[in-house]
């Protein structure tokens, strides 16, 4: 149980067996994610970390997806670069918060984790798939991109061009080729399996895996991972500031879903 209570997640602590659990939860949306749920799994995130009872976090999403990425809707696009540069800055701050914490964070994905939840579950340490999930980064469809580039420091570079240029999804057993998940489950066995992963995880030696956890992120610090990630803070800006740009995000801001998606996809579809 917890006593934080938030608007957009679920926050819940297993004192027993000492890990915590973040759910997206807005089912009704696919749980796509606004400022209010990026801010609040931060929260979540640092209590999770300053919690002594807490080994291990598993982050998940309530319904029928994991997420499927940044709520498009309602959004004031007539806006400067700077807005772009502080907004997808926040954005990425916040997932790599997840990648920088010092206890493991498990992604199990039911359904789909499209976009910004992509790059989300990319910066867990491991991930659980059920065996319907979804995967992809769509975004170059509508003319946008991610705010945290994690994709290249997990694929194959050939994976990374497939799925950048193309905005396909793909599904579980593809996912587990391209190594962007670590498991797959039956879906009805997911948070079982989820859960015990992260009772082992909270039974290890806390010392070993934080320190492990640390040798492992500071090859990719050495090997340029900051940099690139404000480099590409700085691209999409510029991509958002273009005149096609700011036509196509003023024009998704007032779409209902299904409209969206005959955008996104309409033009591809005779295409696969």
């Amino acid at each position: 149980m917890s006593d934080q209570t938030f608007e957009t997640i679920l926050y819940e602590k297993d004192a027993t067996d000492k890990f915590a659990t973040i759910t997206i939860n807005r089912p009704d949306k696919l749980n796509a994610m606004n400022k209010t749920v990026i801010r609040e799994i931060d929260k979540a995130l640092a209590a999770a970390v300053a919690d002594p009872d807490v080994n291990a976090l598993v982050i998940t999403g309530a319904g029928r997806a994991f997420s499927s990425g940044y709520d498009l809707q309602g959004g004031d696009f007539d806006v400067d670069i700077d807005f772009w540069r502080s907004d997808m800055g926040e954005n990425a701050e916040a997932l790599l918060n997840i990648w920088k914490a010092p206890i493991p964070v498990i992604a199990s994905i039911n359904g789909y984790a499209l976009a910004g939840a992509l790059e989300l579950m990319m910066c867990c340490d491991l991930a659980i798939a059920a065996d319907n999930a979804k995967f992809g980064e769509p975004e170059v469809r509508h003319n946008s991109g991610p705010p945290a580039l994690m994709m290249p420091w997990l694929l194959a570079t050939r994976d990374v061009r497939w799925l950048m240029y193309t905005g396909d999804l793909v599904d579980a057993e593809e996912a587990l080729r391209m190594h962007l998940i670590n498991k797959i489950v039956p879906a009805d066995q997911l948070k079982l399996k989820t859960e015990n992963l992260a009772r082992k995880l909270a039974r290890m030696p806390v010392p070993a895996l934080k320190f492990t956890k640390a040798s492992i992120n500071n090859q990719q610090m050495v090997a340029g991972l900051l940099p690139s990630f404000q480099y590409n803070i700085e691209a999409i800006a510029a991509l958002h500031v273009t005149k096609q740009g700011r036509e196509w995000m003023a024009n998704l801001a007032k779409m209902s879903l299904k409209e969206y998606l005959a955008f996104r996809d309409g033009p591809f579809k005779d295409l696969d």
